[in-house]
């Protein structure tokens, strides 16, 4: 089984050294280190190796913090790799969800969380009854009375709290629609998009538009992007759909992109389920005779 190992620090005054050697050790393949906060999400060498981790492979990191600072993020990780048919171990912690014994860590550390939000729910619903009762109402006096600055504050401060929500999944979907828009459809972009994520994290159509709407706006993504896509020969859409997933991850395998096709439910040519290499092989030809490529 393939260890692929992760090594971050906060700082440039750190060095992932001792990571690095301790993930050496313990026999992993390849180790990929980042410098960068535990608090950011959008890491782009943890997204690479989300990306192209494989079936059968597993994760490894020294200790949890070297991964994730809070238990939602690591969840949420663990899930991606585990929707991949990957696994996730940690050298110094008890979490191998290679193992039953790591399995039902992980179980429990989900119920803790779960836990933790109900706890968080109860304790506000409590606050505000409390509050009422002392004649206390709830909310921001300003928007009460309708004040225009008020309100205006208030939708500056949720535009930029669905930005900062963005950001964070920025890696899982502005590569594609930069280089795929306005070549394929949204309905072909959203299917490629959607393959590799946990059925949690994916996007619907209406949502990724939003968020293309919203990149365009403030110049992350180019105008582009939400041109109508040109009228495209029956032919030609398996290859661009292929040529969009081999340039998502150039080093990606002929197997991993027919693995990539059938969680998307794309036929093949003659209309089968399975896809096969060699069909992958022949229209990757065809796209790079094409220019898609």
């Amino acid at each position: 089984m393939p260890l692929i190992g992760y090594a971050r620090v906060s700082t440039e005054d750190q060095t992932p050294l001792p990571q690095s050697q301790a993930l050496k050790s313990a026999g992993c393949a390849e180790i990929h280190e980042e410098q960068a906060s535990g608090g950011n999400r959008a890491r782009p060498v943890l997204a690479r190796v989300l990306e192209r981790i494989g079936k059968g492979d597993t994760l490894l990191v020294v200790r949890i913090d070297r991964l994730a600072r809070s238990l939602s993020h690591l969840l949420e990780v663990i899930e991606r790799l585990e929707a991949k048919g990957a696994f996730f171990r940690s050298i110094q912690d008890p979490i191998d969800t290679g193992s039953p014994q790591g399995k039902f860590t992980l179980q429990v550390l989900g119920a803790a969380a779960e836990f933790e939000r109900a706890l968080i729910r109860e304790r506000t619903k409590a606050g505000l009854a409390s509050a009422r009762t002392k004649g206390r109402v709830g909310g921001n006096p300003g928007l009460r009375a309708k004040d225009p600055a008020a309100l205006r504050k208030v939708r500056l401060a949720r535009q930029d709290g669905y930005m900062e929500r963005l950001n964070e999944t920025a890696q899982d979907w502005v590569p594609h629609v930069r280089r795929l828009r306005p070549g394929l459809a949204w309905e072909d972009v959203l299917r490629i998009i959607n393959g590799p994520l946990p059925e949690a994290r994916r996007w619907t159509q209406s949502r990724l538009l939003r968020a293309v709407k919203a990149y365009v706006r403030d110049g992350f993504l180019p105008t582009e992007a939400l041109a109508r896509a040109g009228r495209r020969e029956t032919d030609d859409r398996l290859p661009a759909i292929i040529a969009g997933i081999k340039g998502a991850d150039p080093d990606i395998t002929l197997q991993a992109i027919c693995e990539r096709l059938e969680s998307m439910r794309e036929r093949t040519p003659r209309g089968r389920t399975r896809w096969q290499p060699s069909s992958v092989k022949m229209l990757l030809e065809r796209a790079e005779s094409l220019g898609m490529i």
